[in-house]
């Protein structure tokens, strides 16, 4: 996996959960059936990847926390 800066899997994160919001305003009822399927999908895929950088985000910041001290 590539190494990504702080800064740009915060942006990263911040666009994801913009998206995600936008998905979570979106009607499922008046969507048709493939629709909703597919939109279901689509939150639960941005919802993992939110919480997968999260988790990479917490390690950086405590990795760059432990730098700080030991510097």
């Amino acid at each position: 996996m590539p190494d990504y800066t702080l800064a740009e899997l915060t942006q990263a994160r911040q666009a994801l959960q913009s998206t995600l919001n936008k998905c979570n305003a979106v009607s499922l009822d008046k969507l048709p059936k493939a629709q909703q399927t597919l939109l279901t999908r689509r939150v639960q895929a941005l919802e993992i990847a939110l919480h997968l950088m999260d988790r990479e985000i917490s390690q950086q910041n405590s990795a760059s926390q432990n730098e700080q001290s030991s510097g």
